[in-house]
């Protein structure tokens, strides 16, 4: 079974597209006319240029909208596509659940004529989330296992990769990982975290202490205390960033 097959059923009700990331990810596409999306789950972030949503999870696909771009059951790793089919691939938070990066990076540069991009993190940077860093260390684990570095993005990509932070807006309307960096008590709903894979894949039992203070210190105004300079920002660099070369 694929892992949004079991995590992904109520994807779509904390998963909605923020329209600055999608910006962010549309400067990094550039001009291009036709994209393959790839690990396009439930279709958040595809351009409208995108001809084909590549994703292995049935749930995923059948949470699309209507009126998205046609989608089959395929992985990176393999890609249903000629060579040089595609302006542009795009990878939005899935490299980290490839099972052979190098494969899956080999096929975007098969497939695409012009470009490559990626939106993904910086390892190092969301390891000093004060979530991670604070409360949940076993999740902090979990994202070390996932996680794949830039620089072995930009290895793999074999060309000079363009690296641009994509700093979070405070009121982010896309659940992913950090998101909640200004609203703590997010953290604490199992549906939100239900749609991050970092907590999604973590045993359950080893959130629970952390959980438990952290609603503690929402309760006492400890975390509010401790994070000051965050209450009062309008974003934060948590370490998201689009990754993109020219081929």
């Amino acid at each position: 079974m694929a892992l949004y097959d079991r995590i992904g059923r109520s994807y779509r009700r904390t998963r909605q597209a923020d329209p600055r990331v999608a910006a962010a990810i549309r400067d990094a596409l550039g001009d291009v006319d036709s994209v393959v999306n790839i690990g396009a789950g439930a279709g958040a972030y595809e351009p409208p240029q995108t001809v084909l949503a590549v994703e292995p999870s049935r749930v995923m696909i059948d949470q699309r909208p209507a009126d998205a771009a046609p989608a089959v059951v395929a992985v990176a790793e393999a890609l249903p596509l000629a060579d040089d089919a595609v302006d542009a691939a795009l990878a939005v938070l899935t490299v980290h659940h490839w099972s052979d990066v190098a494969a899956g990076v080999a096929e975007m540069r098969r497939v695409a004529r012009r470009r490559a991009v990626f939106f993904t993190w910086w390892p190092e940077r969301v390891a000093d989330f004060w979530l991670l860093r604070d409360y949940l260390p076993a999740a902090a684990k979990t994202d070390a296992r996932l996680a794949v570095r830039i620089e072995e993005l930009a290895r793999l990509l074999g060309a000079d990769a363009e690296i641009r932070s994509v700093p979070v807006p405070h009121d982010c309307v896309d659940g992913f990982a950090a998101a909640f960096w200004r609203r703590p008590e997010a953290y604490l709903d199992a549906e939100v975290r239900a749609g991050m894979s970092v907590f999604a894949t973590t045993e359950p039992a080893a959130l629970e202490e952390g959980l438990s203070r952290l609603a503690d210190d929402i309760r006492t105004g400890a975390w509010h205390r401790a994070n000051a300079d965050l209450v009062q920002a309008d974003s934060l660099d948590v370490g998201y960033c689009t990754v993109a070369v020219d081929l």
